[in-house]
């Protein structure tokens, strides 16, 4: 195994040699708490966030695609939505919506567990979309949520609409968010697959689920690879940095507002002087004047991108 990275926010990916298991660990500390640090989120929704960042990076990380993989978890309970969004150069935001006369001490409490998950969503849907932001065809998968936990939920779907088989561990304490995936790879062949090791998807999956949380929240990579996978051969790669970084801009808010309508920007406009955005993801303030808006809704004037007020 090569050494462990200095990063604290990192990925690493490893694989089992000659087999078709491969697998990846996050562990997000600065990424996590910046993307939160607008967000008064209750702990039990931070720890869900958490762990929905994590897996967002792990799978990200497994797709051959650029542009950004987005994981939705939509809820009719105390959580109405968490959204994450992970591009291929590792890179996340996140947010979630919540109603705050629903979140019960049991799930405001930092150590709930993910036996509550399900009493926080209620009846919800998980929404998984490929969005190539370069104007290629994406993809949006969208089914029940089926699962006591976001490990659970997303294994599941990706044993259905994959039909890749992927077993991933998640955790998170409110500070630190981690994750590790492992995937068995459907179109592997070699020749040189011992026949003892036909068994090393269940074995490494058994394994691993002797992991502590803690362990996976704290313990260096390559001392948890070694930890849990001794007696196999595993070759872990360089860790690729994860950082916090929002999309957002003066010009997606300008296209946003043109979807609300002359009408609509123009009462608000009337009502309050300005018309102020905040992002959801970073909280940026991105406010629009009289002549902002008359520019906005302009057929041949663009709105000009050096009159930020943000």
């Amino acid at each position: 195994m090569s050494p462990d990275s200095s990063h604290s926010d990192s990925l690493q990916r490893f694989i089992f040699e000659n087999s078709p298991v491969r697998g990846n660990i996050v562990r997000l500390n600065q990424t996590f708490n910046t993307a939160l640090q607008h967000q008064n989120c209750p702990p039990a929704l931070r720890k869900a966030l958490g762990e929905l960042m994590a897996a967002a990076a792990l799978l990200a990380a497994t797709l051959k695609m650029q542009g950004a993989l987005v994981l939705q978890i939509q809820g009719n309970g105390a959580l109405k939505l968490l959204v994450v969004e992970c591009t291929a150069e590792l890179t996340l935001r996140a947010t979630a919506k919540w109603t705050e006369n629903l979140i019960k001490d049991d799930l405001a409490d930092t150590d709930f567990a993910d036996s509550n998950f399900a009493e926080l969503v209620g009846d919800g849907q998980f929404v998984i979309t490929l969005d190539p932001k370069d104007g290629g065809q994406g993809y949006q998968g969208i089914v029940q949520l089926e699962g006591n936990s976001i490990a659970e939920v997303l294994q599941n779907y990706m044993q259905r609409s994959e039909q890749i088989e992927t077993r991933i561990w998640l955790a998170c304490d409110n500070q630190t968010a981690a994750g590790m995936l492992l995937q068995k790879l459907p179109d592997f062949q070699s020749t040189d697959l011992p026949e003892q090791d036909a068994d090393l998807w269940e074995r490494t999956g058994y394994l691993a689920n002797t992991m502590r949380q803690d362990e996976l929240l704290h313990v260096p990579a390559e001392d948890l690879l070694l930890r849990l996978f001794h007696e196999e051969t595993v070759r872990l790669f360089d860790a690729q940095p994860v950082k916090f970084h929002c999309t957002c801009s003066r010009t997606s808010v300008g296209s946003m507002l043109r979807l609300l309508g002359a009408p609509e920007v123009t009462d608000i406009l009337e009502d309050n002087g300005d018309v102020e955005v905040h992002c959801d993801f970073c909280n940026a303030a991105y406010v629009f004047d009289k002549v902002d808006v008359e520019q906005l809704f302009s057929a041949d004037i663009m709105m000009p991108s050096t009159n930020s007020k943000h």
